[in-house]
């Protein structure tokens, strides 16, 4: 049996995800918020606190992403296009400021099993987001100042998500995007009677991106609600002010990541 995730086969090519390197490229609208503190402490696993020189601060992402691994997956649109939304909160790791991620959504499968594999706590979810096109026209806004962006994000039938942006100036330096590493725990219980309590791995770990890259970065204003929504807790992260907007385009490579704690 052949593969990297399951489903394994005899020829190794029905796995959900195939063995690393995975290519991403996207394109995000992001949104700068502030929550309580003490709700962000509450998401926090063992191993990190809250980051006492921006307590409460998160950032809530969404992405329409492009993947590919060793074999131009990119031709593939229907496997390799997918959206996504997240929320990540400073936190510290030691001495080390990191983004940790209690809630993501994605609304495909093979980005589920990657994220899984990565320790991102991905759930299905309906992702939308406005689209800039080069062409101009009504249809589109500006990728410059003056232009207006929003986002959605849904689970199970219930949006949870929602919100905008409106560009005024270009990002001095984008890669203070991307100056936090991603901090997840991969968590896969065990079944067995008398062991439920006791996972078969729990792991704090550090992403690791190659080649890390944004470009096209613009900020502004912008606004930002999460929603109650059944059997989510996303809106238990009050939103008590929004900093700034952010749309930029950026890609990275994984193949690899740092354990922390076991």
């Amino acid at each position: 049996m052949k593969g990297y995730t399951v489903p394994l086969s005899p020829r190794g090519i029905a796995n959900l995800a195939p063995v690393p390197p995975w290519h991403y490229a996207g394109t995000a609208i992001a949104v700068e918020f502030f929550t309580d503190p003490e709700a962000a402490a509450a998401t926090l696993p063992e191993g990190l606190t809250l980051d006492p020189a921006s307590a409460g601060r998160g950032v809530a992402t969404f992405i329409d992403w492009q993947y590919s691994s060793t074999g131009l997956e990119y031709l593939d649109p229907a496997r390799s296009q997918y959206r996504e939304f997240f929320v990540t909160l400073d936190a510290l790791h030691g001495e080390t400021p990191v983004a940790w991620c209690p809630y993501i959504y994605v609304d495909n499968d093979s980005a589920m099993a990657r994220g899984w594999v990565q320790g991102f706590p991905k759930k299905l979810g309906a992702v939308h987001q406005t689209r800039a096109y080069a062409a101009g026209g009504p249809g589109t806004p500006v990728l410059g100042a003056g232009g207006r962006f929003a986002a959605t994000a849904s689970s199970s039938g219930q949006r949870i998500a929602e919100a905008s942006i409106t560009l005024a100036q270009r990002v001095e330096d984008p890669a203070a995007l991307m100056s936090r590493p991603v901090v997840n725990l991969r968590h896969f219980p065990s079944l067995a009677a008398g062991t439920h309590d006791k996972p078969a791995v729990h792991e704090l770990v550090m992403s690791v991106m190659d080649d890390p890259a944004v470009a096209d970065a613009w900020a502004g204003t912008a606004e930002l609600a999460f929603l109650p929504a059944r059997s989510e807790e996303l809106a238990d992260l009050p939103v008590r002010r929004v900093g700034a907007g952010l749309h930029f385009d950026l890609a990275y490579t994984v193949t690899d990541l740092k354990t922390l704690a076991s």
